[in-house]
């Protein structure tokens, strides 16, 4: 295939540099740089994007670690009916 491709001045620069260091033509050069890029590409997807990093919690006997979220949500409305308390005594004793 024929196509027509601008190319950074840095990147013709390091093709003409692999192709005095080969011995090869532009078009091998580039053709090879491509493949190699086209392959990093593909074996990236492939790749663990992300990797949690655990550590011990020091969670004390009784607390289920599968029920964090909910411990989290009892502990919230406690705080809301604790301050909606104080503020239904304070608005009573005006």
């Amino acid at each position: 295939m024929r196509t027509t491709v601008t190319l950074d001045p840095e990147i013709e620069h390091l093709l003409r540099e692999a192709m005095r260091q080969r011995g090869q033509s532009f078009k091998e050069v580039l053709n090879r740089a491509v493949v190699q890029g086209l392959a990093d590409l593909r074996s990236d997807a492939r790749e663990v994007l992300f990797v949690p990093v655990t550590c011990p919690m020091g969670l004390r006997a009784g607390y289920d670690r599968a029920r964090l979220g909910a411990l989290a949500d009892d502990m919230e409305v406690d705080a809301f009916l604790d301050l909606s308390r104080g503020l239904s005594k304070r608005i009573a004793s005006e």
